[in-house]
């Protein structure tokens, strides 16, 4: 008995507990879904995140959106007659007679005036105190391009021009500049006349005047910064009689950014031709440098005209000339807002009343010359063609042409009627033009 419980025991003991055996194949298995699940459902969530981020950051903490910028209308410039009302009394003509002076009278007041050394620095400081006033809205634009040199080390080279702040749309400060000078910078740096600097990038560019727009964050400049940036006011080039009217250059009107120059329009009556738009051009009596660029206030503070390196005359090629204001009006208001310029190709003029009435013919921009390879071109325009209207808008003159041209959107396509010269006589044609963008 004590020997069947002995073994008993014995055998109790020798028991072993077997492992269970591994399937590799199903925890491989197991293990690759696994993995690829976590991948899915990592992607999703990413995704996800990416959707509904700005959602749910705009929702806390909304952008502003920036405004869009309209300049307001130039208001028509009065005759001194046309300011009187018609119900004044008579008495204030009788006052206006009283006070008109005799020759001797204006003689005898000049000679009593004494003018010496004191007041031309007077009025030099006066000058001097004007320009700084109006150079809070000058800055300084620098396109900074990165290059190899020959024992292949990099370096960084910089060009600089001028920039004035035109607008400013609630989130950026809108600066009008040079293309040339940025066209091929990897970076742009702005530079306040405070001296404190800002990155920049390209709003909107025109190939044809070599114009262009570029934008800074006004988040990124400094509050003292903002505080004295001042935008320029845009005034009006359409003056009946320019002439005589004392202005100043900003910019680099003598070939040195920063440099300013005293003097007055002496001439208005050249035409600057571009394509799809005629500019006119107001002649200075302010020696520069023929790389001249910048602005011209009249004394008003307010940009008159937008200095060009298009000269009419080569022996006034010393002499600051500038693109009047008005012609560039909707342009700038266009590229302040990112449009970007469309583009027909057609390079014209104004039909005079003479030719209308002799040669018979009819009112409307004149052809001249077609781009190659252009929209108008390849829609059929001819030289010698007189548009006289685009879609439903009228065209009396190039310039009703140009100011069309600029409230179209490149890609557009539109309907431009045009009068062919055909056996003595025209016909009226219709054509369908995409409108494109320059190069």
């Amino acid at each position: 008995m004590q020997d069947s419980r002995q073994n008993q025991q014995s055998d109790f003991m020798i028991e072993k507990i077997k492992e269970r055996p591994i399937n590799k194949k199903k925890l491989l298995r197991r293990t690759v879904t696994t993995a690829a699940m976590a991948v899915i459902f990592g992607l999703i969530a990413c995704l996800t995140f990416l959707i509904l981020e700005p959602v749910f950051s705009n929702w806390l903490s909304p952008e502003e959106k920036p405004q869009t910028v309209v300049f307001p209308e130039e208001s028509e410039e009065m005759d001194p007659e046309d300011m009187l009302v018609e119900e004044e009394p008579p008495s204030l003509q009788e006052a206006v007679e009283s006070v008109i002076l005799s020759r001797e009278q204006i003689q005898k007041i000049l000679e009593n005036i004494r003018l010496d050394e004191k007041h031309y620095i007077q009025l030099y400081n006066a000058m001097g105190a004007y320009t700084a006033s109006l150079s809070r809205s000058m800055v300084t634009v620098t396109g900074v391009t990165s290059d190899v040199d020959w024992l292949n080390d990099t370096y960084e080279s910089e060009v600089q021009t001028y920039g004035v702040v035109v607008e400013s749309n609630g989130r950026e400060y809108l600066i009008l500049t040079d293309l040339d000078t940025i066209k091929q910078a990897e970076n742009i740096l702005v530079t306040f006349s405070d001296g404190t600097q800002a990155e920049a990038v390209m709003k909107q560019a025109d190939q044809q005047t070599g114009l262009a727009i570029i934008s800074v964050e006004i988040a990124d400049v400094l509050e003292e910064t903002r505080e004295k940036v001042e935008k320029a006011a845009l005034g009006s080039s359409n003056m009946r009689n320019p002439v005589g009217i004392p202005v100043v250059a900003l910019g680099c009107p003598m070939g040195v950014v920063g440099s300013a120059g005293y003097g007055m329009i002496t001439a208005s009556g050249s035409v600057l031709n571009k394509v799809d738009a005629n500019y006119k051009l107001l002649t200075t009596d302010i020696y520069g440098s023929p790389e001249s660029e910048g602005v011209l206030f009249n004394m008003q503070g307010q940009i008159v005209g937008i200095i060009t390196n298009d000269r009419i005359s080569p022996d006034m090629k010393n002499a600051v000339t500038a693109i009047g204001i008005s012609e560039l009006r909707k342009l700038i208001e266009n590229m302040s807002n990112g449009k970007e310029p469309a583009y027909m190709g057609i390079s014209g003029m104004d039909v005079t009343p003479e030719a209308n009435q002799e040669m018979g013919v009819p009112f409307g921009a004149y052809v001249r010359e077609v781009d190659m390879n252009s929209p108008a071109m390849l829609a059929g325009i001819q030289r010698g063609d007189v548009i006289v209207e685009i879609d439903d808008s009228s065209i009396e003159n190039f310039n009703n042409y140009a100011a069309t041209l600029l409230r179209l959107e490149a890609g557009a396509t539109i309907t431009v009627t045009v009068q062919r010269l055909s056996q003595n006589s025209y016909r009226e044609m219709e054509m369908e033009i995409t409108l494109g963008t320059a190069d």
